[in-house]
């Protein structure tokens, strides 16, 4: 199927229809439900008094979530402010030691909001992890890297640095695992390329630059030392036409997706529903599918807006981090399933891409895929959700893998020359769409809990079997042909003179790779993996 293969208008319409009328149905359902249970005893506790005028409660069951965005709003506006201006006069004054007052702002802001023993702990690991990368042995800064990360995992261990924050308040905990989390995994990075630098060594000053620039300190994402050593200690600092304002327009949706969210926790309670199993058992197919994947957008806009409000303060320093998550409704491979970018590019440079090498192995592949699956529930911190989460998703991308492998060859491939283009389109479709569910089914189990994800497939696959099944594979296959579609339309944009590929492409058009984890090089590697995707 060449990458200039389309469907007709009318298709596309009628696609369209079909599924914003399914959104809104199955908004209808979740609202009923939010509102008609509102007092309930298990809602008491998450459900908390909000739009007196609208006489609306709120959900506040992710505390994160309420705390940025209400306790602390102000402490981390002024600390982000405060870094920007600093940065501004230090780029005007003097940029060739900007990074260096990057790492002197991140210091004392850190030492500000959680005293100087945590300082002094935080520094205690990179001395560490520093020293163990002037040996040089790749092994050797991995073993030690995870054992120092698995000691933030189990106790005493736990404990015993924990007592090093000598403040209390609300987001103690969450800002003492996120920095010491991020810092293990940036002073890795750091090891790792130190071994590649085979005539001489980084100094530890260098580290210090990386590891305490504010914006990526507490939640990162994670840029790996290579790209940030090199961004931060450029001295020639120019920008691209109309760079100042694609950053304002990043910044003023970030806020408008702050906003919505606001809104939709006055109206849709996604996050408190889940937690209530007998409500759940009586709640509609459509309220208990529609609860499901509004769980995996929240988390999406949670991550979105995180990293986005960072990234955005980054690239007015004059730095490219990682971009934000992809949205959930847009995946429909276990490839693109990754909700952190920068985890996502770590583990893909130092685990994923060194064991799987070409990707056209398929027991290497199996080996990569474990061990990054490995290193990833380490860094989730392992218990039951966790370990089933990584199970499923190991098992769905190499599924994808021995999938394509086998439609590459006969009489498959025959078959599909045989049929017309749009044809082949429709038929990957439709097999892209239980791959959709099964992603979202995957997830959730790490996402909630177990128990809610075997009530969500018991529901779509069993109970609610012909009636919810088919008309939820439908929906889906409408809404995986728009994906399509926009993919196309963006590959021709990217290169419209591209010709179609000599052979057709195979059922699982992008190799598969672990979710969080790095998106895999193809059997036959193309320079822009979107357009891949779109053939």
């Amino acid at each position: 199927m060449g990458i200039k293969t389309g469907l007709p208008r009318w298709e596309l319409y009628l696609y369209s229809t079909v599924l914003y009328l399914a959104m809104l149905w199955t908004a209808s359902w979740i609202y009923d439900v939010s509102s008609s249970n509102v007092n309930r005893k298990s809602f008491k506790s998450s459900v908390t008094p909000g739009w007196h005028y609208f006489s609306r409660r709120m959900d506040t069951a992710d505390f994160e979530w309420v705390m940025w965005f209400s306790t602390f709003r102000e402490h981390i506006i002024f600390a982000l402010s405060g870094h920007v201006i600093f940065a501004k006069i230090c780029s005007m004054l003097a940029p060739e030691y900007k990074a260096l007052m990057y790492m002197f702002y991140g210091m004392m802001a850190v030492l500000v909001s959680m005293g100087w023993t945590y300082i002094t702990l935080i520094l205690s690991h990179c001395v560490l992890l520093y020293t163990i990368s002037l040996v040089k042995l790749r092994w050797l800064c991995f073993l030690a890297g995870l054992t120092t990360l698995s000691t933030f995992k189990m106790e005493p261990f736990v404990s015993w640095q924990a007592s090093f924050v000598m403040v209390d308040f609300e987001l103690r905990s969450v800002l003492f695992y996120g920095g010491c989390g991020f810092t293990i995994v940036r002073s890795m990075s750091f090891a790792l390329e130190n071994c590649q630098k085979k005539d001489a060594n980084y100094s530890i000053l260098e580290l210090l630059k990386y590891n305490f620039y504010l914006p990526f300190f507490y939640f990162g994402p994670i840029m790996t030392f290579d790209k940030f050593h090199a961004q931060a200690n450029r001295v020639v600092l120019t920008r691209k036409e109309g760079e100042i304002w694609n950053i304002s327009l990043q910044g003023l949706l970030h806020l408008g997706a702050i906003i919505t969210a606001d809104i939709l926790f006055h109206f849709l309670y996604i996050l408190t529903i889940p937690t209530d199993m007998k409500l759940l058992k009586h709640a509609s197919d459509w309220a208990l599918v529609g609860v499901a994947y509004c769980n995996l957008v929240y988390d999406w806009v949670k991550s979105a807006v995180m990293f986005g409000v960072v990234n955005t303060v980054a690239r007015l320093d004059h730095l490219d981090p990682p971009q934000p998550p992809k949205c959930i409704t847009m995946l429909y491979v276990f490839s693109e399933t990754h909700f952190d970018r920068g985890i996502n590019d770590w583990l893909c440079k130092y685990v994923y891409d060194y064991l799987g090498r070409r990707h056209d192995n398929v027991l290497n592949e199996a080996i990569a895929t474990m061990c990054t699956f490995g290193v990833t529930i380490l860094w989730l911190g392992p218990c039951q959700g966790v370990f089933l989460w990584a199970f499923f998703n190991c098992l769905g991308l190499n599924f994808e893998l021995w999938t394509a492998k086998l439609l590459s060859m006969e009489p498959f491939t025959s078959l599909e020359m045989a049929m017309s283009p749009a044809m082949s389109r429709r038929i990957r479709a439709l097999f892209n769409s239980f791959n959709f569910w099964t992603i979202v089914l995957y997830n959730i189990i790490a996402l909630n809990s177990p128990g809610f994800t075997s009530l969500v497939a018991k529901r779509l696959l069993l109970k609610g079997f012909p009636v919810t099944t088919l008309t939820v594979l439908a929906v889906t296959y409408c809404l995986v042909q728009l994906i399509k579609e926009r993919e196309r339309r963006q590959a021709l944009i990217d290169d419209p003179d591209r010709t179609p590929p000599p052979a057709p492409v195979t059922a699982s058009t992008t190799q598969a790779t672990p979710t969080i984890a790095p998106p895999t090089a193809s059997v036959q590697p193309i320079v822009d993996p979107s357009k891949e995707k779109a053939e």
